[in-house]
């Protein structure tokens, strides 16, 4: 099958195209609203690890964890409003559960290994939320498996290569990782 250098050029401007369409989808979806808040918590947490002593940075994120899980309810209930095909309530459901469960995979983890310190601690959760977000992207948008390996990434060389500073290193890169990323989804996508 031979094709023209006209019928390529219209094949490539169609993937374009959707490609665009895509991300405007990503954007107008709301999801950038998750990662702005989860990006501000793990930043309020994140200092707090750094700067609070452990019993108080342990209190702060328990506050802040609850605070987060009651917003993303209200702003997943908002969305889920808004969206009118029969399949959005069930895939709401589903994705809502896939995290609950994995939140229970991470806790029972945590139970069984018992890490050594805040840092392990703190490392091993946000493994696990990077894997949620890869299976997510996984199943929703190819791209944002990029930033979740991403992240995966950044967590390790700030725990192996800056110990000593690696909760300040995930507030910044983390949290304001996920703030910027939020914000650029919203208004350049």
């Amino acid at each position: 099958m031979n094709i023209t250098p006209t019928e390529a050029e219209e094949a490539l401007t169609a993937v374009q195209n959707m490609m665009q369409k895509t991300r405007r989808a990503i954007s107008s979806s709301g999801a950038y609203k998750f990662l702005i808040l989860w990006g501000v918590i793990w930043m309020f947490g994140f200092l707090g690890s750094q700067f609070l002593p452990a019993q108080a940075a342990r209190y702060a994120w328990i506050s802040l964890d609850i605070v987060g899980a009651v917003i993303s309810a209200i702003i997943g209930a908002r969305m889920n409003r808004g969206v009118r095909l029969s399949a959005a309530p069930t895939t709401g459901k589903r994705i809502a559960f896939f995290w609950l469960l994995l939140f229970i995979y991470c806790y029972a983890a945590v139970a069984i290994s018992w890490p050594v310190d805040a840092k392990q601690l703190a490392l091993m959760i946000i493994l696990f939320s990077t894997v949620g977000w890869v299976a997510m992207g996984l199943l929703l948008s190819f791209a944002s498996v990029w930033w979740g390996l991403g992240l995966f990434a950044l967590s390790l060389i700030g725990y192996f290569l800056l110990p000593g500073y690696f909760f300040l290193w995930m507030a910044i890169l983390g949290g304001g990782g996920m703030i910027a990323l939020g914000i650029y989804i919203r208004y350049r996508w």
